[in-house]
């Protein structure tokens, strides 16, 4: 383990990112997160933590998985939660992010789980609520709750984060996922590299601490955990790959690949995993390697200690706001 929870609350009223987090913020996150995780193994897994509090999903990009997992945290915790349909609501007529957050303050929900196809977005509105809110994925900001929970995921497997050599593999430059994940392996002493072509991985990204490679065996050589990211199409508004296949070719993680890392090194991907675009069905099935499973489960946890932190002190008391 990394550390015991520091003896306070968590010292913030939103959790809009990781940059901004301390270490002893994180270690106290991934701690009660670890909690959860035994909890939710459990057959009664029904607290009333958040019993009177009042949860809203607030989804404006379609995400299944995320969303889910905060429903299902919030439900666990006792609270009442609310998944707004913003594909039927007035802010696909027209309404400003601003009216939005003017709708929701007369509604006094407690906390707000917001996920935005622009960066930014989130911030915004938590300066316009009365509310805590946590980021559920910002355009190609942040995405903090999954940067946790792959660092549950790899703290419950290795014991540590520190010094560990982490490969983050494929489309950084859209990837939020990505982004939030340096920043937390850096703040907790890992080393990590990123691996891609040219085209997919941000100008200048060393400023980020971060080692560069353009190649897998080189990017893989001797690496603990090798995290693969999801071709963000979505986002990309260009050619930034001649085609899936020859993506595949030179940078899908299959066996042949993965023999570059150390013979215990860990597979991640976030989801939803596109097959023979970024990584080999045998590779992400193999029970042995692959915790992509054991991610997904780790997010339930994780949400569930987000949700507690940022509940568990009036916001009177809060004393400042990740961002």
């Amino acid at each position: 383990m990394d550390g015991n929870a520091p003896n306070r609350a968590f010292a913030h009223r939103h959790l809009l990112g990781i940059e901004g987090l301390s270490a002893d913020d994180i270690i106290y996150l991934l701690d009660l997160a670890d909690s959860y995780f035994e909890f939710n193994r459990r057959p009664d897994k029904k607290l009333d933590v958040l019993r009177g509090r009042t949860v809203m999903n607030l989804f404006f990009e379609d995400s299944t998985r995320t969303r889910t997992s905060f429903e299902l945290a919030g439900k666990r915790l006792g609270g009442d939660v609310i998944n707004m349909s913003v594909r039927d609501s007035s802010i696909k007529k027209g309404e400003t992010l601003i009216d939005t957050a003017m709708t929701l303050n007369a509604m006094n929900p407690d906390v707000l789980i917001v996920r935005h196809p622009d960066s930014g977005a989130v911030e915004l509105l938590s300066q316009k609520v009365a509310c805590s809110v946590i980021n559920g994925g910002d355009g190609s900001h942040e995405h903090p709750t999954q940067a946790l929970l792959d660092a549950l995921t790899i703290r419950r497997r290795k014991g540590r984060l520190k010094g560990l050599l982490v490969a983050i593999c494929g489309d950084v430059l859209h990837s939020r996922v990505g982004r939030s994940n340096i920043h937390l392996l850096n703040i907790m002493g890992a080393r990590v590299r990123v691996v891609g072509p040219p085209t997919l991985l941000p100008p200048e990204i060393e400023r980020m601490g971060v080692e560069v490679h353009h190649d897998m065996e080189g990017g893989l050589a001797d690496c603990d955990i090798v995290m693969m990211l999801r071709l963000q199409t979505e986002r990309m508004h260009g050619i930034f790959v001649p085609s899936v296949r020859e993506y595949f070719h030179f940078f899908g993680l299959d066996y042949a690949k993965l023999a570059a890392a150390k013979p215990d090194a860990l597979i991640m991907h976030p989801g939803p995993v596109n097959r023979g675009a970024e990584i080999d069905t045998e590779v992400a099935d193999d029970i042995t390697r692959s915790v992509i499973p054991e991610q997904v489960e780790a997010g339930v946890a994780v949400r569930m200690a987000c949700l507690e932190a940022i509940t568990r002190n009036p916001s009177t008391e809060f004393d400042g706001a990740a961002s």
